[in-house]
């Protein structure tokens, strides 16, 4: 018979969007008093295949990925959801969200962002949150499924990804965490 099997524990990311630069700062601290210190930062990409965000947080946007010290169990990115929408509030302006922390995590296999948004492609977690694969980790790269952002599938934080995942590995070496042998 089959037993349920605890999963390791995953290293939190952040997919971090901005006009303005200090509330990104701000955004940054305060999600790394939870999780640790940012060990990992992505050079800052125009975000400008959309203009999506822009009515709410103005022209000019940039996004960079950022990852934090500290490995979680997959199901704390309930609450890492939950957090970073509370950051956000609280660091908002009269016209709305100065920054947009969407976190997720990086496994052995893929890479997901949570979301409160329900989605074809999206599996539910808990407390109104989804979360949604945006990239596969196969034969040494992250793959981008069809329906992931238009941004992560044109490969701009693909070395950033990669580059978590290291960190991610040498982490569960450093716990004593492993998955079957693939560390």
């Amino acid at each position: 018979m089959v037993r349920p099997e605890m999963p390791p524990p995953v290293k939190l990311f952040v997919a971090a969007l901005w006009a303005d630069a200090e509330a990104l700062e701000a955004g940054l601290a305060r999600l790394a008093e939870r999780h640790g210190p940012v060990d990992a930062r992505g050079e800052p990409h125009p975000f400008d295949l959309t203009d999506y965000y822009e009515r709410e947080m103005g022209p000019g946007l940039r996004r960079t990925i950022a990852s934090f010290r500290d490995l979680i169990d997959p199901a704390a990115i309930v609450d890492a959801k939950h957090e970073a929408a509370a950051i956000e509030d609280a660091l908002a302006g009269p016209g709305g969200r100065r920054v947009n922390l969407d976190v997720g995590y990086i496994e052995f296999h893929k890479a997901v962002l949570a979301s409160f948004k329900p989605g074809a492609y999206k599996v539910y977690v808990g407390r109104g949150v989804w979360v949604d694969p945006v990239a596969l980790y196969e034969k040494g790269r992250f793959r981008p499924f069809p329906w992931s952002f238009i941004d992560f599938r044109d490969g701009r934080y693909e070395e950033d990804l990669l580059r978590i995942r290291i960190l991610y590995k040498q982490a569960l070496r450093g716990c004593g965490e492993g998955a079957g042998g693939m560390v």
